[in-house]
């Protein structure tokens, strides 16, 4: 190989030191057995743990029949799940995608679909908020608008105006004839843990209702189950237009999906949008499989119950770790410590500790651990994130 040459994976990535080769349930292992309790989830996406025998029965019986047959024929574990979905919740169609950013497209190109269908060719325009994440294509990192998705890949697609995070005045300022919708994260994740409250929430869907814009809410990471309801915004007594999900919804199988109200939904005809892997028979299984968990009775008041729990404990140890932690905040099973110091030595130093979070920011530390987490699971969380603040104290 030239010395000059770059590695053969691109260097896109800073990963921790460190490779699993199996997990259970809430835990990961390495290749060298090491056991490792995980709260990061592959951040938010092993929402039913490591190798869950419903999961794994289901991706097994459908790898032994069919794989993939393209968009082109029927697929009824596709209907069968986007019934289910639409069964529960308050929309009236989907489109299934593989990921979360092919989620985000969908939804903002029905945005503009919409409008145009409607006559109102000219709006085309998506106010969005500072500390957003949407993704990393040129119209979600445009959406999004931070330093360090865009800078060196301009010219950035045009159409989306930012306003303060929750600055409701300054939403309301940036309307214009052009404006077609208003796009938030019903929990922010990267940008710091940081729910929008349900007044905020109705505040924004009376500005779209005033204006004739939609209301898009982005929960690829605190949807499906993540904050104890379907989605995060059911804590609220609004229902959005369009809504774009991923990550928790195939468990650890690349599934994302958008899921619109009839009105936005009927503007795309056939040839309007499309996906060759999206929606394939593999992906349909597991994702039914996973909603076969979710739906279970009982199974979300659980995760509010143990989010509790969680929160609980972690407020405790803010308190006696008052020099490091200067905030608890998030929804259920989505979590953000803030800290008063930058947050990837003590991840390193949870690793060393047998236990993952993720980061959000600089400084805050993201805890999304599995939907199933026992109380048992929780206390030893609890003791590790301890003994590593204990730690960084003492130096």
């Amino acid at each position: 190989m030239n010395r000059n040459s770059p590695p053969s994976l691109m260097p896109t990535y800073a990963p921790f030191d460190v490779a699993f080769e199996r997990g259970e349930g809430a835990y990961l292992y390495d290749s060298e057995g090491k056991k490792y309790l995980d709260f990061a989830s592959g951040i938010a996406v092993t929402s039913l743990g490591h190798a869950h025998p419903h999961l794994v029965k289901a991706l097994c019986e459908q790898a032994g029949k069919l794989w993939h047959t393209s968009n082109m024929y029927r697929i009824p574990e596709q209907k069968r799940l986007a019934d289910r979905l639409v069964e529960v919740t308050c929309f009236d169609s989907l489109f299934f995608t593989n990921s979360g950013v092919e989620a985000m497209e969908c939804a903002l190109k029905l945005i503009r679909k919409y409008h145009y269908e409607r006559g109102d060719t000219g709006r085309f325009r998506v106010i969005s908020f500072t500390n957003a994440f949407h993704g990393r294509s040129l119209a979600t990192i445009a959406a999004a608008k931070s330093e360090k998705l865009t800078k060196g890949f301009g010219p950035l697609p045009e159409g989306f105006d930012q306003v303060p995070f929750l600055d409701i005045e300054a939403v309301r300022a940036a309307i214009t004839e052009e404006t077609a919708a208003i796009l938030i994260e019903t929990v922010q994740g990267e940008g710091g843990i940081l729910p929008v409250e349900p007044d905020d929430l109705k505040k924004l869907r009376e500005l779209t209702d005033e204006y004739g814009l939609l209301l898009v809410l982005d929960e690829i990471q605190c949807g499906m189950g993540r904050t104890g309801r379907l989605f995060a915004f059911e804590w609220s007594d609004i229902e959005p237009d369009i809504i774009a999900v991923a990550k928790g919804i195939g468990g650890g199988f690349p599934i994302g999906a958008c899921l619109a109200k009839a009105h936005v939904a009927t503007a795309f005809k056939p040839g309007s949008h499309g996906t060759t892997y999206g929606g394939n028979p593999m992906a349909m299984a597991v994702g039914n499989a996973v909603l076969d968990e979710i739906l279970k009775p009982g199974f979300l008041d659980s995760v509010v119950a143990i989010s509790q729990l969680l929160r609980q404990g972690l407020e405790e140890l803010k308190a006696r770790h008052s020099d490091l932690i200067t905030d608890v905040r998030g929804l259920g099973l989505m979590i953000g410590v803030e800290m008063a110091t930058p947050a990837r030595p003590l991840l390193e130093a949870l690793i060393e500790e047998g236990m993952l979070a993720a980061a959000a920011g600089k400084k805050v530390i993201r805890l999304l651990p599995p939907l199933i987490i026992t109380k048992t699971e929780v206390k030893e969380a609890l003791e590790k994130l301890d003994r590593v603040l204990d730690a960084a104290s003492k130096n």
